[in-house]
């Protein structure tokens, strides 16, 4: 995927600023080696966590509820 839009990034979540610390995170995960859950052929990290949360693969859970 070469363009996540934004959108659908924040139908998964109901912040950008939750969305923009998730994809961090996972980010972060993807560089220190943890594998891929999507298939892509994309090397940016950042890239790779945005299409897997577009695709519902990456979540968070509000610790307050």
């Amino acid at each position: 995927m070469l363009h996540v839009a934004l959108e659908d990034l924040l139908d998964k979540t109901d912040s950008i600023y939750k969305l923009t610390v998730l994809a961090a995170r996972r980010a972060l995960e993807l560089n220190m080696g943890v594998p891929k859950l999507i298939e892509t052929t994309d090397k940016n990290p950042i890239i790779v966590a945005l299409e897997e949360i577009a695709e519902g693969k990456i979540s968070y859970k509000d610790a307050k509820k």
